[in-house]
């Protein structure tokens, strides 16, 4: 029996691809700060848990773009159990190593984990998604992950605590392991093959696109780079408000339902987006995002009261919603056909290396310039973007305005046969 990409069976595949994004990223949610406490419980100080978090970002560095060249060649489908597997097996291994240097090593298992689920989820979502469903579908594949970051943390929060910090850490690290390991029963047959995408990849053969050709396609560079600033700028946030409530005297509490309403917001911007595309296009949708979330970061490092932060964070979420999924769209749909995969390898490794930079570049910063510094540099850092977004995105005009542009062209010129001889044409 032949599958089809119609609209009730790419449903399908996409709910099953989202339940099972939102349990691998809230079990990595939920080991990352456990890890930290369980290395903290074990001796460690600040740099060795600064060391053991690199790890996790610095080691899939070297393995996205082969794991994307495979994947432009192949099937998606098979990285994604593989890549379960190792985050399962990273969290649990993690919970039960007695040193740091080996929680270090799983942490990095764990990444790699990560990436290769990442990698292959989102070259599913490029292949199986017309060029028009593209942003909606890519959007409600974002939704997963900022429902596992919303969902990992507080879990991990409500299992860590007390005197013995070591064995509660250890027992989330167990748990997550556990919950990744459900993602497991919405994998099922979430890839299928449709004769044209066989006719295409056949056609390529095996033809591998240089990286530097990549990098040079209009669009690529900077849908890296909006992926880059958005990520870092949602890390940056997570990482160093707490500190900046620490200075202004919020509580713990009041914090984390603070980071929870930019998390919220966010999800609620994914829901929206494709009226949003249908209304500005998407790059200017990108442009005007990174742009008011510039403001918005820099606001934060003024000492406002906290319901006019909360409004900020709520909007500066809504905001931060838009890029990761609408560079997706960029990056694919840029890139050449047969590169695609390894296109959005080159994002995610341009992600990575946010992760690592930014919060170094970030805790300089705050070193010399205070705690509320950080968010001021993240406002620069958008700001580019969404010069970028302008420049390096493809802009269309948004569907209702093309649609009416295309009645026009064809009710002002007769279609014509490219054989006959029509004259000049004034």
């Amino acid at each position: 029996m032949k599958h089809s990409a119609g609209p009730g069976q790419g449903r399908a595949w996409l709910l099953r691809l989202v339940i099972a994004f939102s349990f691998a990223q809230a079990a990595v949610s939920m080991a990352r700060p456990a890890v930290s406490y369980r290395a903290l419980a074990l001796g460690a100080d600040e740099r060795a848990v600064g060391v053991i978090a690199g790890v996790y970002a610095l080691l899939p560095l070297f393995a996205a773009v082969p794991l994307g060249r495979r994947t432009d060649h192949g099937r998606c489908a098979p990285l994604l159990p593989f890549g379960v597997a190792l985050i399962a097996g990273g969290c649990a291994l993690s919970g039960t190593a007695g040193s740091l240097v080996r929680m270090a090593a799983w942490s990095g298992v764990m990444g790699l984990g990560h990436l290769c689920f990442v990698i292959g989820a989102q070259s599913i979502v490029a292949r199986q998604s017309s060029p028009e469903d593209q942003d909606r579908n890519f959007g409600h594949f974002t939704i997963g992950a900022s429902l596992g970051q919303l969902i990992g943390p507080m879990a991990a929060g409500a299992l860590i605590g007390g005197p013995d910090m070591a064995g509660t850490s250890a027992l989330a690290l167990l748990v997550s392991a556990g919950v990744c390991a459900v993602s497991l029963t919405s994998l099922w047959r979430i890839e299928f093959r449709t004769a044209a995408g066989r006719a295409g990849r056949d056609e390529r053969g095996t033809a591998r696109v240089p990286v530097h050709r990549i990098l040079r396609t209009r669009g690529v560079p900077g849908g890296i780079f909006i992926s880059l600033a958005v990520l870092s700028a949602t890390d940056i946030l997570t990482a160093y408000l707490p500190v900046v409530g620490e200075h202004r005297g919020i509580a713990p509490s009041v914090v984390g339902v603070l980071l929870s309403l930019r998390a919220g917001a966010t999800i609620a911007c994914r829901l929206v987006m494709t009226p949003l595309i249908d209304w500005l296009g998407r790059a200017v949708l990108i442009a005007s995002t990174c742009g008011l979330a510039a403001l918005l970061c820099a606001g934060i490092a003024l000492p406002v009261p906290v319901w006019a932060l909360a409004v900020m964070l709520v909007l500066l979420g809504f905001c931060l919603g838009v890029g990761q999924p609408l560079s997706m769209t960029t990056v694919v749909q840029a890139a050449p056909p047969e590169a695609r995969s390894t296109a959005l390898a080159l994002r995610l490794t341009g992600n990575r290396l946010g992760q690592v930079a930014a919060p170094a570049s970030a805790g300089l910063v705050a070193g010399v310039a205070g705690t509320a510094a950080p968010f001021v540099m993240l406002g620069g850092l958008l700001l580019i973007a969404s010069g970028l977004g302008v420049r390096g995105a493809r802009p269309r005009l948004p569907r209702s305005v093309a649609g009416r542009v295309r009645v026009r062209r064809g009710r002002s010129r007769p279609a014509e046969d490219p054989h006959i001889d029509t004259g000049p044409r004034p």
